[in-house]
C-alpha cells in the first residue's frame, strides 16, 4: 500500500510540475538585461511591468521598453554616449519595436530615448506598425559612428545622440533623448540652400509626392502632435521634416 501511494505522489507531482511548465511557456513575458526579450508572449492582462522601465503596461510581442543593459549601454561609449555626456544611463530607456518598409517586409528596430517619452514613443510605433506606415530603418546611431550625416543618408530613424545643434554649441533635444528623426533622408532639414543630409536635396521639394514623406495631418504627425511632441516641418527659421521633440523651443 505505501508502495502504490508513493507511485500515486509522485506521478501528481511530475502533473503539476508539466502544468507549471506549460502555464510558463504559454503566458510568460520574461526580463533579459532589464526588460522583456522581444518577441517574448504577453500574460492574460497584456501587461508586463517592471520596477520604473522594465516593460510598459499594455507592450506586446515585438515592442517593449528597457533599462540599459550593459551590452547595449557598452555599445554606446564613444559614440552616441561620449565622454562628459550629462544624461545620466538611469534617464535613458532602450526600445524595441516592429516596424514594416515601404515594400511591407517586417523589421525590428531599436533606439534610445528619454525615459520621459518611452511610453510615447512605444504606443506611436505600435500604431504605425499596425497601420502599415513605412519606416526603412531603425537602429542605434551607433552603428553609424554617431555620425548624424551618415545615419541621415542611411533613413536610420534615431533618438538620442548626446550631441549639439548643428553649427552651434547648443545641446539638441537628441542630446536629451527628447528628440526623434524619423525616415531622415526622405524628410531632410532645410535651411535656406543648406540641407541635411547631403543626398536628400531632392525630397526638399514637399510639393512632390515620394516614399516615406512626412506630411502635416498624415499618420504619423497626428500621433506625434496628438501627444504634445513639435514637428519641425512646422518650425519658422528652418524645417526640419524628419524632427519631431518635446520641450521644442518652436524655431
Amino acid at each position: 500500500m505505501k508502495k502504490l501511494l508513493s507511485v500515486f505522489l509522485f506521478a501528481l507531482s511530475m502533473n503539476v510540475m508539466a502544468q507549471m511548465s506549460v502555464a510558463l511557456s504559454d503566458n510568460s513575458c520574461m526580463p533579459s538585461d532589464g526588460g522583456c526579450s522581444v518577441g517574448s508572449s504577453v500574460p492574460s492582462d497584456n501587461s508586463c511591468m517592471l520596477s520604473d522601465g522594465g516593460c510598459s503596461a499594455g507592450s506586446s510581442a515585438g515592442f517593449a521598453i528597457h533599462e540599459l543593459s550593459d551590452s547595449i549601454f557598452q555599445r554606446m561609449q564613444g559614440k552616441s554616449y561620449p565622454k562628459g555626456c550629462t544624461v545620466s544611463r538611469a534617464e535613458l530607456r532602450y526600445l524595441t519595436v516592429l516596424h514594416v518598409d515601404a515594400k511591407g517586409k517586417v523589421h525590428r528596430g531599436e533606439l534610445v530615448c528619454n525615459r520621459l517619452i518611452a511610453k510615447d514613443l512605444l504606443d506611436i510605433f505600435k500604431q504605425l506598425y499596425e497601420a502599415g506606415y513605412p519606416i526603412e530603418r531603425m537602429q542605434l546611431i551607433d552603428d553609424y559612428g554617431a555620425d548624424d550625416e551618415r545615419s541621415m543618408q542611411a533613413n536610420n530613424t534615431s533618438c538620442f545622440c548626446f550631441r549639439a545643434v548643428n553649427g552651434t554649441t547648443k545641446l539638441s533635444k537628441h542630446a536629451q533623448g527628447l528628440a526623434i528623426d524619423v525616415n531622415p533622408l526622405y524628410n531632410p532639414c532645410v535651411k535656406g540652400s543648406h540641407v541635411q543630409p547631403a543626398t536628400g536635396r531632392a525630397y526638399a521639394d514637399r510639393s512632390r509626392k515620394f516614399g516615406y514623406k512626412i506630411e502635416r495631418g498624415d499618420l504619423l504627425w497626428r500621433l506625434f502632435t496628438e501627444r504634445g511632441f513639435r514637428w519641425g516641418g512646422a518650425w519658422r527659421s528652418l524645417k526640419d521634416y524628419q524632427h519631431f521633440e518635446k520641450g521644442g523651443d518652436g524655431r
